[in-house]
């Protein structure tokens, strides 16, 4: 792979029951029923919430569209294209001349995706869209994670929104449009996604993942907080489990099980599970901005697993709000460092947990 290449795009699932947004889709069948679809459209929501999904498929959709001069007698009804229909199938195996699909490069020399889309990454967007299409439709471009674009990369992006040749789509895929340029916003419409109910996410773990149990799922939801993405990367990465002992920590707070703290830290510091050890410390800073929530609110949230409830409403009474968010500041900011600094995993949790139990001491 070269340094222009781009990491393969997802494949998001065919089924029309996997998307959950019916507002979002609606407004794209509305333009493209009217022949007055936008040239761009900025698709914006949290993480894992199905935007790259969407995109792909109203790109399939319209790739699979009439040809140019045809109209359909109605609106169709949903953005719906068949897996056996030849164009998913280019799509799928990234072989459609009229798509072209962009995301952060490969870096040859670290064997890793570089951390920001560089201008290598999107050069010939522009000549791209001149061309004429290859099935006599239309030319679609998907930018996978257009909050990655380095300020080079993001004006090569704003002259193609600039003069955008006819019947050319480009989509915007970002979980932080604030770091977009404006000039790149103002010139998008802006479709975003907002968090699925906490039944979908469960069904749709139900299909995705048969093996899990009612309870595992509904957790799993629970925490995910309506990202479906996020719910099954969790269910990959034994995110309940370590839950659960993130949960058997805290218990026992202002004490600690130190016996069990160590043999937690043997376990995410060792060589290979850096998964492990990102999933236990985001588990450990969210469960401690849901904490501050509810203090401030007043407000328990739904257990996600038994006795979370009665340890959040003790651990509320025994500290103030301003500590517990001291408490998630310094947590975050370790958490953090760990990564910039390389610092050990094994010792960066029993840090944040021997500070947590001395502070509660004081």
């Amino acid at each position: 792979m070269n340094d222009a290449e781009t990491v393969s795009p997802p494949q998001p699932h065919a089924n029309p029951d996997l998307i959950g947004h019916g507002e979002a889709e609606g407004a794209l069948l509305r333009a493209y029923g009217a022949n007055r679809l936008h040239h761009a459209w900025l698709i914006t929501g949290m993480r894992g919430i199905g935007k790259a999904t969407l995109a792909y498929r109203f790109a399939r959709f319209v790739l699979a569209g009439p040809a140019e001069g045809d109209l359909f007698a109605s609106t169709p009804a949903s953005l719906y294209v068949a897996p056996e229909h030849p164009v998913f199938k280019r799509i799928a195996a990234g072989g459609h001349g009229d798509l072209k699909s962009l995301a952060r490069g490969y870096d040859q020399e670290r064997k890793k995706a570089r951390s920001e889309i560089v201008v290598g990454d999107v050069r010939g967007i522009g000549a791209f869209l001149s061309l004429t299409a290859a099935e006599g439709g239309w030319r679609v471009v998907v930018i996978d994670g257009a909050e990655d674009m380095n300020r080079n990369a993001a004006n090569a992006v704003l002259k193609a929104l600039e003069e955008p040749p006819r019947r050319t789509v480009l989509l915007l895929v970002s979980h932080a449009p604030g770091r977009l340029l404006a000039t790149i916003r103002s010139r998008c419409r802006h479709l975003p996604l907002k968090p699925l109910a906490e039944e979908d996410v469960t069904r749709l773990l139900h299909r995705l993942r048969p093996g899990l149990d009612a309870g595992e799922a509904t957790a799993l939801a629970r925490i995910a907080e309506g990202s479906p993405g996020k719910a099954l990367a969790l269910a990959e990465e034994g995110g309940i489990e370590l839950y659960r002992e993130l949960i058997g920590l805290l218990t026992p707070l202002p004490e600690l099980d130190v016996k069990a703290l160590h043999g937690l830290g043997d376990r995410l510091g060792r060589r290979g599970n850096e998964v492990g050890f990102h999933t236990f410390t985001e588990l450990t800073r969210w469960w401690f901005a849901r904490l501050v929530r509810a203090g401030a609110l007043g407000v328990l949230p739904p257990e996600i697993v038994p006795g979370e409830g009665a340890l959040m409403a003790r651990l509320i009474s025994l500290r103030g709000l301003d500590q517990w968010v001291g408490v998630w500041e310094k947590t975050s900011h370790l958490f953090d460092r760990a990564d910039s600094i390389k610092l050990d995993h094994k010792q960066v949790v029993l840090s944040a947990f021997l500070t947590l139990q001395s502070d509660m001491r004081a």
